[in-house]
Order: structure tokens, then sequence, then C-alpha cells
């Protein structure tokens, strides 16, 4: 039976040339991974014979080294090897620690605002030996990343999941609202405004994100697109705006503070799908009895949040 060459392949190989293909030469690379240009180089040559392909251009010179095409196609591989590879090492931490140790959870702002404080009451309550490590971003596939890498153990997220070795339970559904000045006609009609009778109005939104991406569609869906005067990341910067008289907007509600005199809060009573919040955590990695627990005490924190009346 014929050798197979690949057999010979070494992790230190892959690392090699993600540290060339990052850096630009095999001198940066070998810095930044501890050995000498020479071993790097000899990694690289191991690495084609194996391939049977050339992966990089050497121009010489003080151009960069580029990925061939094949080089490009083997980086997607040796990045998604390295991620796990992460995992692994968290999953030993993790399993180490058994029910103590930390989880690292990723959020982002109106989860923070909304859920966090009373979900991490209620968790140091009941799991005292339990630290909780919380990373925030408005860049919810960023999080996802850190998922996939290990180095998060859960995050919250936009559901429905996109495609990937993910598992998630959704928490909450979390109604879109219309905010608008305190004083503007909107406020008083009888009925909350359709879709496009909003769209004929300025408005005021968040920054490209799950959820804002999802109002978009449902805005183009009736038939005008939007005219947004101002984008922010910044849920009180949108309030404000809207209480200046800006334009108004289509929030979600745990994104809005509802004791604001200076807005009207409209139900918009299902015009708008919800935007509908889960946790989620990488199928196969382990999954620690803390980790665990803090989703338990999330479901049940977001039950009590989803029960509370509105604010009228």
């Amino acid at each position: 039976m014929e050798h197979d060459r690949w057999v010979g392949l070494d992790l230190r190989h892959l690392l090699a040339l993600k540290a060339i293909a990052d850096e630009g030469s095999f001198g940066r690379a070998a810095d930044r991974l501890g050995y000498t240009q020479s071993a790097i180089s000899q990694q690289i040559a191991s690495l084609e014979r194996i391939v049977g392909l050339r992966l990089l251009e050497r121009p010489g010179g003080p151009r960069p080294v580029t990925l061939t095409e094949a080089g490009r196609i083997l980086l997607r591989h040796a990045e998604a090897i390295e991620a796990r590879l992460l995992a692994a090492k968290a999953d030993m931490a993790a399993l180490e620690a058994g029910d103590a140790g930390r989880v690292r959870v990723g959020t982002f702002q109106s989860v923070g605002a909304k859920i966090i404080p009373e979900l991490l009451r209620q968790f140091a309550a009941s799991h005292p030996g339990v630290e909780v490590v919380l990373t925030e971003s408005q860049d919810e596939d960023e999080l996802l990343a850190m998922v996939e890498r290990g180095d998060l153990d859960l995050t919250f997220w936009t559901l429905p999941l996109v495609g990937g070795p993910y598992e998630a339970v959704e928490l909450l559904r979390d109604p879109y609202v219309l905010v608008v000045p305190a004083d503007s006609p909107l406020a008083r009609l009888e009925r909350p405004p359709t879709l496009r009778e909003i769209t004929l109005h300025p408005l005021v939104g968040f920054n490209q994100c799950r959820a804002m991406a999802h109002v978009d569609r449902q805005l183009a869906a009736a038939g005008r697109t939007p005219n947004y005067v101002f984008r922010s990341d910044n849920n009180g910067t949108v309030q404000g705006l809207v209480g200046a008289g800006v334009g108004i907007s289509l929030s979600p509600r745990l994104t809005v503070d509802e004791d604001d005199p200076s807005v009207a809060i409209i139900d918009l009573q299902g015009r708008l799908e919800p935007r509908v919040i889960g946790l989620v955590w990488h199928a196969d990695r382990h999954f620690s009895p803390a980790a665990r627990a803090f989703v338990e005490s999330a479901v049940a924190v977001c039950s009590e949040l989803a029960e509370a009346p509105a604010a009228a």
C-alpha cells in the first residue's frame, strides 16, 4: 500500500504557515514562534513536500511573502485546527476546575444592562465558588468566534443560530417597540402605525448588528427603504436623539429606558417579529457543570423577566 505523505504532517508545520501569512516574512514568523528562521524554512519545506504543492510565493527583497491559492486553502484548515486545539486546552482547564473555576461569558449591551445584573446576583448566591468573567462586544460574530476558539464557554446571541458546531437555548423573546418624541403625533394614534407608515419618518437606529438587520429586512418587505439619519452602538444615544426630535426608532424593548419622560414608547402589537435572545456554546466541547449551572440560572432569570409586566 502506498505510504500517505500526510501522516507526517505536524501541527508545527501549520502554525508556521499561519505565522508567515500573518507576518509576511520568514524572519518575523520565526520571532513570533520562538524559532530560528532556518527552522521555519525547514518546516515550510517539509509541509510543501507533504502537500505536494507550492504554498508560498517568495519574491525576495523587501516584498512580503504571500500565499499561493493552495496556501490560502490550507491556511483555512490550519486556522480551524488551531481553534480546535485552543478549545481542547480550554476543555482540560474546565475539567480540572470541576464545579468551581470560571465561566467565561460573552454578552452585548442590552443584555448587560437588563439581564446580567440579576443573573449574576442569583448565580453568585447559588454558586459562590464560580467566577464569572464577562466579555462585551457589539459584534456577535466576534463573540461566536471566541466560543469556537475556546476563549468563551458561552455567549449570549440573537437567534437563530448560524451554521457551525454550536448548540443553543432560547432565553427570551424581546419585542420591538417604536420610540418617538413625547410630543409626536404618532404617540396619540389609537392604533400602532404600520411598518410602511413608520418608514415615512426619519429613523435613528443601531449600527449593523443581527437585531438591526432583522428590522431592516422587515421594513424592506413593507415596500419602502427606511431613511436612517443616524446610527449608533449606544442605546442611550439612540434614545437621546429620539427625545431630541432627530427621528424615531424601532428598538428591542430591552434597549429602552421606559422611565425617560422625553420619549413615548408604542407597543407595535406584533407588527415586527421579536428579537430572540439565547445562550450558545460549542457542541463538541466539554460542557462543565459550572457552565451548565449558568445556563440554568439564565433560563430562570429570563423567565422571570418575560413574565414581569411592561411599564405603561
